[in-house]
């Protein structure tokens, strides 16, 4: 008979490869995705830069992503054996984001917004800034994008 060998244990092994952890906790589309944003330093891991897709993250670390304007903060509790639905990915993280401060608003207060007189204000356009909410664009600012795009087409 000859001597078997022991099986790894799996506690002792685990981890993962970054790209896939991102990719099972859908925090990235794809693969892909995930590795384009690694390559671009988009994803920290234990607050350190990391521009591989294949650095192997084991539960208790902590991945940090900047996704435009947002960073979202989480750790790693468990890793993934798949891509599954949304419920079962969010369990394989821990959010540490802080919550926005919604005490603060952005928005200036109505009654200051306008003149005393209680005619308001027409809206400032800044052509190629369009405030959010504000639907879609009059004829004239689409004209006034067309301009932009082209000055030299004829109207």
């Amino acid at each position: 008979m000859s001597a078997a060998t022991p099986a790894p244990d799996p506690l002792a092994t685990a981890g993962q490869r970054l790209d896939q952890w991102l990719w099972f906790t859908r925090l990235a589309k794809s693969r892909t995705l995930a590795q384009a944003l690694i390559e671009r330093n988009k994803i920290r891991v234990n607050r350190v830069k990391v521009n591989k897709p294949s650095l192997w993250l084991k539960p208790g670390d902590v991945v940090t992503l900047t996704l435009g304007p947002i960073v979202r903060v989480v750790e790693v509790v468990s890793i993934g054996v798949r891509r599954g639905p949304a419920p079962e990915a969010a369990r394989l993280f821990r959010e540490l984001t802080p919550a926005p401060d919604r005490t603060t608003s952005s928005r200036p207060d109505a009654r200051q917004a306008g003149p005393s007189n209680g005619s308001p204000d027409p809206p400032v356009v800044i052509h190629g800034v369009r405030p959010s909410g504000a639907g879609r664009p009059t004829k004239r600012e689409r004209r006034a994008t067309e301009r932009l795009k082209d000055p030299f087409k004829q109207s």
